[in-house]
């Protein structure tokens, strides 16, 4: 993002305001932009389709590493979008995550609003 002469961010699809910037960020139908960054969604997406899942078989899954997965699921799991429990099996520790009831809630929003936004774009 460009800063215009008095220190506001500008888009490449028009200037707006930071005070505009929020108004339109917290509309009803914006994305959740939590949820929309690539990995975090990849990480919600395989929590929605499996009841849980441990550190190793999202990191295989996604294909990415460690630092990135940690870094990712623990905004999920700061938003409360999804639990991690850690438990230790033969010394070894074990990173479970499981998506929450708002994880869920947030997740099925977000998917009807991507639903919607296709739908549009094909009338």
């Amino acid at each position: 993002m460009a800063r215009s002469a008095s220190g506001r961010q500008s888009s490449a699809t028009g200037r707006q305001s930071a005070a505009g910037r929020k108004t339109a960020d917290k509309t009803p139908l914006s994305l959740d932009r939590l949820i929309h960054e690539r990995l975090r969604l990849g990480i919600v997406s395989a929590l929605a389709v499996n009841d849980r899942l441990t550190f190793n078989e999202l990191k295989r899954l996604l294909q990415t590493t460690d630092g990135n997965l940690s870094v990712h699921a623990r905004k999920l799991e700061e938003a409360a979008y999804i639990s991690c429990d850690k438990t230790f099996e033969d010394r070894m520790p074990r990173t479970e995550y499981r998506l929450t009831a708002a994880g869920r809630r947030a997740f099925e929003k977000y998917l009807a609003h991507m639903e919607a936004i296709i739908a549009a774009a094909k009338q």
